[in-house]
């Protein structure tokens, strides 16, 4: 059973958005100081990437810990409410992921994801590992 009302609950997962998220805006802020251009949110690739460098098929996704079920087999077990709802939709958007990645390597893109944490701690890093896949991509089409 739910702790909150029908409407409380609405109103909170109204709340979550699916692009334009703060870990988004801060790699992607990062992103363009360094002089890259990206696309966002691309519905002309396969999986929506958060940020599309479509030249050099380069995909970043920002997976929130919680949605995409991070150490899912561990957390799974917090949820005390609505548990079936939860691990149908957790486990679905970790099917999804995986098949996403599949899909897009098969196309020849790069995939790069990155956790929700990972970025708001680790900004830097982030930034780092795009660049080098960036600069290895540049190279390949070179030659």
């Amino acid at each position: 059973m739910d702790k909150l009302t029908k409407e409380q609950r609405k109103r909170n997962m109204q709340s979550v958005r699916n692009k334009g998220s703060k870990i988004e805006t801060t790699l992607g802020k990062f992103l363009w100081e360094k002089g890259y251009r990206y696309r966002k949110n691309d519905n002309s690739v396969f999986g929506k990437p958060d940020f599309v460098f479509k030249k050099l098929k380069v995909a970043v996704f920002c997976d929130s810990e919680f949605w995409h079920g991070k150490e899912w087999d561990k957390r799974k077990r917090e949820h005390k409410t609505n548990i079936d709802f939860w691990y149908k939709k957790i486990s679905r958007n970790i099917e999804r992921d995986i098949e996403v990645n599949k899909k897009l390597k098969s196309e020849g893109w790069l995939v790069l994801r990155f956790w929700g944490k990972e970025i708001e701690k680790n900004t830097l890093l982030c930034i780092e590992k795009i660049d080098q896949a960036i600069q290895c991509r540049k190279t390949q089409l070179r030659q």
